[in-house]
């Protein structure tokens, strides 16, 4: 090895200040050798390696790493997770946007329900509404989108008229399923209600939300007509108009909505839907005439939306160059990073090159995993397409995340998310084969620049002493 200092600027420093790292190349590296090296600060690029001199920056790198088997899934990664699987399954269209609300300019108090047609910006009509609750099962969660989407419109068509200003930027609705607990504190209050308080199913408290996005908005000094809006602005009176605004718009096919308190609560009608062991919901059968003709209107969305499945394929071969995966890089780097110029010898310094010195794997011997130890090149493909790759280094003790390419198509499924969860998953399941490669290895993280703050949200990480080097 030879070995020398060299002056720097890093990227991802916040400041654009120079960092100065202690460098040097290698020919040849044992994957034990360059675990060791892992665990002192050091990095490596193609076969150049590297450590930033930490007393000397002004963004310190601190090397970070989970243990995978107490890895905790956030809400955000189950988010990512669900998105992919929907998009597998063809229930995910990309093309869909969310809709933006605008105030009107026409005149009109809070206290004035709206004259208007559906609003335009609405993405679910009343009948479409109702033909998409009537499938046998239908998965919870789009059941909840589809109530959301209904309250939008409600809300979209209600204020349309109402001076609020152009910096009021009304909310999204968002629907919860009211859990058993709290039905029990509901009912003890609310024993004497005929309606009977088991038939509540979900709830949603956009009312407080609007409330308090209008007063936010509007200034100290309000005109005449704010403040006639304003003296009708309460959580509760906000309820009552969508509800009312709810039922001229057609209602909701087995719901009762009703005002409670500023909420708005969905009740089932004459219980007519339970909940299956999918958690599914199951409206009760009308009449076979009008069962026949809304399972026909279903037939017919069904029949223009028809839903393929994708298969995703994840393959892993030792560090060499591909045409395909540098077709994918080049485009990954030019779309997302804005690079003009990207040369084939330059990506093959970068990702292909590698000191590390490839390990096969042995029958019985559990201290080496099924894949060998060396440099990997993770293949994700979809349909047979690839879509992302994942550069990573298979050590001793951990999958050491290299680099990410993915396919800026597809920026909608937040593929570096989901590769990172998949590569945890690939640890674990590799540490039942080989008991000392438990760890994932995420790189540095500064903690001062924004693009490498996602590394905290894999929960619980550690971060090594420059120090003692623990």
């Amino acid at each position: 090895m030879l070995a020398y200092r060299r002056l720097c600027l890093i990227i991802y420093c916040a400041a654009h200040c120079p960092i100065n790292l202690a460098g040097m190349w290698a020919n040849s590296l044992k994957a034990d050798d360059y675990q060791a090296l892992l665990d002192r600060g050091w990095r490596r690029s193609g076969c150049f390696l590297y450590k930033p001199e930490m007393e000397r920056t002004c963004c310190p790198s601190y090397t970070i790493r989970l243990k995978a088997n107490d890895f905790i899934c956030s809400k955000e990664h189950g988010r990512v997770l669900k998105k992919m699987q929907r998009f597998l399954d063809g229930e995910l269209d990309p093309q869909v946007g969310s809709p933006q609300r605008k105030a009107s300019p026409t005149k009109r108090s809070l206290s004035e329900p709206s004259n208007s047609p559906t609003s335009k910006v609405s993405k679910v009509s009343a009948n479409e509404f109702q033909e998409a609750t009537c499938p046998n099962f239908l998965k919870e969660d789009e059941f909840i989108c589809c109530l959301s989407s209904k309250i939008n419109e409600a809300i979209d068509t209600y204020f349309q008229g109402v001076i609020l200003g152009s910096t009021v930027q009304l909310p999204k609705a968002v629907v919860k399923t009211v859990k058993p607990q709290v039905k029990k504190k509901v009912g003890e209050a609310m024993q004497k209600n005929k309606a009977g308080v088991q038939d509540l199913v979900y709830t949603c408290n956009i009312s407080f939300q609007i409330v308090a996005a209008v007063r936010r908005a509007l200034p100290k000094e309000k005109s005449a007509n704010q403040t006639e809006v304003l003296a009708d602005l309460s959580p509760n009176s906000v309820a009552e108009k969508l509800v009312m605004t709810m039922e001229r718009l057609g209602g909701l096919a087995g719901f009762e909505v009703k005002a409670c308190n500023g909420h708005l609560n969905f009740y089932s009608a004459a219980n007519p839907a339970m909940q299956n062991h999918t958690g599914a919901v199951v409206p009760v059968q009308a009449s076979d005439k009008t069962s026949r003709s809304k399972q026909s209107s279903v037939n017919k969305i069904s029949a223009k939306h028809p839903q393929k499945r994708k298969s995703l394929e994840i393959r892993m071969s030792t560090s060499h160059f591909d045409p395909e995966e540098f077709a994918l890089y080049r485009k990954y780097q030019t779309k997302v990073h804005k690079e003009k110029t990207i040369t084939e010898s330059s990506y093959r310094r970068f990702l292909v090159d590698t000191p590390i010195v490839f390990v096969p794997p042995k029958s019985g011997d559990n201290t080496v995993p099924p894949c060998g130890f060396g440099s990997f090149h993770q293949q994700y493909r979809i349909d047979g397409k690839l879509v992302a790759v994942g550069v990573v280094d298979i050590l001793p003790k951990c999958l050491s995340s290299k680099y990410l390419f993915w396919d800026p198509d597809l920026a909608f499924l937040s593929l570096g998310k989901y590769t990172a969860l998949k590569e945890i998953d690939w640890v674990k399941t590799t540490h039942e084969h080989c008991p000392s490669l438990q760890y994932y290895y995420l790189g540095y993280y500064i903690h001062s620049c924004n693009k490498m703050r996602y590394k905290a949200a894999y929960r619980p990480s550690e971060l090594l002493c420059p120090v003692r080097y623990e």
